[in-house]
């Protein structure tokens, strides 16, 4: 029989003593480590088809309502109606649990998510890219920028009724605008429907991008020549492009459509059109159904939403859309017919990898009886060519994005990023048992890119040209921190370091010398993490470093506005491993990629600004600037007007 518990003296049963566990029962939750949100795949008008209706998921970061991040704030002012929005909370237990709210386009909460998810998953995958963080850069023009520049990048999903969405530097962030689809032509779309260019994902990955590179590269947003403000669209659009392919479900779909050949315009009809002619049509064989009629193949379309309800069949652009033709990049300079060239190179160069990483699977399929044309596919050959193409789209997109940190800082041209381009798959890949660097070559010869700064047409000349050893001196006490990033100290102790060093080593460094080299300024440098082709961690340093100098329109007339006219390095710096001794050499010097100031390139600048209309009065701001010997203004640059001598993404993207 069980006994009671003996009374304590002050009467209270003393409790019997248990077995003590060895589980911390205050153990805090960990916070989560992703956060899903659902966002469509294209944009509404591909409606539940093909797995548009997805979810992708986000590095988790704490969002107040907006969403307001670390780096990304939404704010939903609805300029043609003066009103603002209700902002999503989706760290709502209600939104939470349901990973998001579910597509619509008639609830603003949704705008809100779409946007901030896609442009979250696009800052995401350049910072993963490039192996280390992005910040944005400032608005101002001028100052020293080796800081982080502005906290957050502003994004507006229902800025202005305009068919219409650009990135904005003076805005701080990107304005995305909505519209009345073609009452006459308006595709897939309801005719006069409205329009929301913040529910297209292509479109928002395409203007991130310019916020991006201009994070990365702020003098790319001067059109200092023709292939700037081009290279700016075709870049983005790539991005766009090449997220397309990491759709399974799409991509398994147009494989199925395409007979594996993902590169064809429009894809296979679900139902074949049979044996009788429609008699109706002089005897040509027509759809009589919706499935007997081709689509645009979705995977190389741009924006298709947009495109259809502007009047065109398909999308706004695509990625094949000007085949080989060496004549185009003579004649083509609206920014996105030049870029469109740029971008055609890329995806012919993107699609014969993936030819040729998949030829085996393909004579595999036709030795077993599989026929030779355009047919559904067996699904474990679809699940390996999905394969093939998601992971060559990867390789792609990782190559052309680490080939901004190769390219000059200035003046940016097509034959300038395919020297990059060479030097960073050179870097990823030195033996290249693929020939991808060929590859690239050949797409961009035929389409008549030439670098004009290589002397030969070949791999090694392209490549730019590795530092030798001991010709330059060593940069001493730069501090590479963690890809966490750096201090503040550690920031501005390498701001001191690379501004004395450029500015001590200027002549050797090609710049133009005036008494002390204060025209020379270091705007950024980046520590970069990546991991080498040995496998083991890589770490560099990308520094740029850029000379300003004002030069007149006409040195005939001094009422005409002076331009920035710059010339710089960038340098890329390699931190060492220990030596034998267990001692760490001074961080090597390996790439100078240099766009030197010569009295060739003004020339060139001024006759491209003159021929674009950059040519005002300047209402005595720029005249009575004493002169170099070189030609140059010797002013500081305060009393220019540099942001006229801007890219204007709103006016390149009236109607995208």
């Amino acid at each position: 029989m069980a006994t009671r518990p003996r009374a304590s003296r002050g009467g209270a049963a003393t409790p019997k003593a248990g077995p003590v566990s060895i589980f911390d029962a205050t153990t805090a939750v960990p916070e989560p480590t992703e956060r899903p949100l659902k966002v469509y795949a294209f944009d509404p008008s591909a409606g539940h088809l093909m797995g548009n209706m997805m979810s992708i998921s986000l590095n988790y970061e704490k969002l107040a309502p907006g969403p307001v991040g670390k780096k990304l704030a939404v704010v939903d002012f609805d300029g043609s109606n003066n009103t603002y929005y209700e902002p999503v909370d989706l760290d709502d237990p209600r939104i939470l649990i349901r990973g998001g709210i579910d597509p619509s386009e008639s609830d603003p909460r949704f705008h809100q998510q779409m946007v901030y998810a896609i442009a979250a998953e696009t800052l995401q995958r350049f910072e993963t890219a490039l192996g280390r963080h992005i910040h944005w850069r400032i608005g101002e023009r001028g100052a020293n920028r080796a800081h982080d520049g502005i906290p957050m990048l502003l994004l507006m999903p229902h800025a202005m009724y305009q068919a219409n969405a650009f990135y904005s530097p003076k805005a701080r962030g990107i304005l995305f605008g909505y519209f009345r689809a073609s009452m006459t032509q308006p595709g897939k779309n309801f005719p006069g429907q409205t329009i929301f260019t913040c529910l297209s994902h292509d479109i928002i990955a395409h203007e991130m991008t310019h916020a991006i590179i201009d994070g990365i590269r702020e003098y790319f947003t001067e059109p200092s020549n023709i292939d700037v403000a081009a290279f700016h669209e075709g870049f983005a659009d790539i991005v766009a492009l090449f997220r397309h392919f990491s759709h399974k479900e799409v991509l398994l779909d147009t494989l199925r459509k395409t007979g594996g050949r993902l590169y064809v315009d429009y894809e296979k009809p679900e139902a074949s059109f049979g044996q009788r002619d429609d008699t109706r049509h002089a005897g040509t064989k027509q759809p009589v159904i919706e499935a007997q009629m081709s689509e645009a193949n979705p995977l190389i379309q741009l924006a298709q939403q947009f495109g259809q309800a502007t009047g065109m069949r398909a999308g706004l652009r695509q990625a094949l859309g000007t085949p080989p033709n060496s004549d185009d990049i003579k004649n083509k300079i609206e920014p996105h017919d030049r870029g469109s060239i740029f971008v055609a190179a890329i995806f012919s160069a993107y699609f014969t990898i993936y030819v040729n990483r998949t030829e085996n699977l393909f004579r595999i399929y036709r030795a077993g009886s599989g026929a030779n044309d355009r047919q559904d596919l067996p699904g474990p050959l679809a699940d390996m060519l999905a394969a093939a193409a998601s992971r060559t789209a990867t390789d792609f997109f990782t190559v052309c994005v680490r080939a901004l940190d190769y390219c000059p800082p200035v003046d940016i041209t097509f034959g300038d990023f395919l020297r990059a381009l060479i030097t960073a798959h050179y870097e990823t890949d030195p033996a290249d048992p693929e020939n991808i660097r060929d590859v690239f070559m050949q797409a961009f010869r035929l389409r008549g890119i030439v670098a004009e700064s290589a002397k030969f047409f070949s791999e090694d000349a392209l490549r730019w040209d590795a530092v030798r050893p001991n010709a330059l001196m060593p940069i001493t006490g730069l501090v590479f921190g963690d890809p966490n990033g750096l201090t503040k100290l550690e920031k501005d102790t390498n701001g001191d370091i690379l501004r004395k060093y450029v500015r001590t080593n200027a002549k050797v460094l090609g710049f133009l010398m005036d008494e002390k080299g204060e025209d020379i300024e270091v705007p950024f440098f980046h520590p970069t993490f990546r991991i080498g082709p040995d496998g083991g961690l890589k770490v560099d340093m990308v520094v740029e470093a850029v000379q300003t100098r004002f030069a007149n329109l006409d040195d005939d007339n001094d009422n005409l506005a002076a331009f920035p006219f710059r010339g710089g390095v960038t340098l890329i710096v390699s931190k060492q491993p220990l030596d034998d001794h267990g001692l760490r050499p001074e961080p090597k010097i390996r790439y100078v990629i240099h766009n030197h100031l010569s009295k060739e390139r003004e020339q060139q600048q001024r006759m491209h600004y003159f021929a674009h209309g950059y040519v005002t009065h300047s209402h005595g701001e720029a005249g009575g600037h004493d002169h170099d010997d070189h030609g140059h203004g010797k002013g500081t640059g305060h009393e220019h007007d540099e942001e006229r001598f801007q890219i204007n993404f709103g006016l390149i993207h009236g109607g995208l």
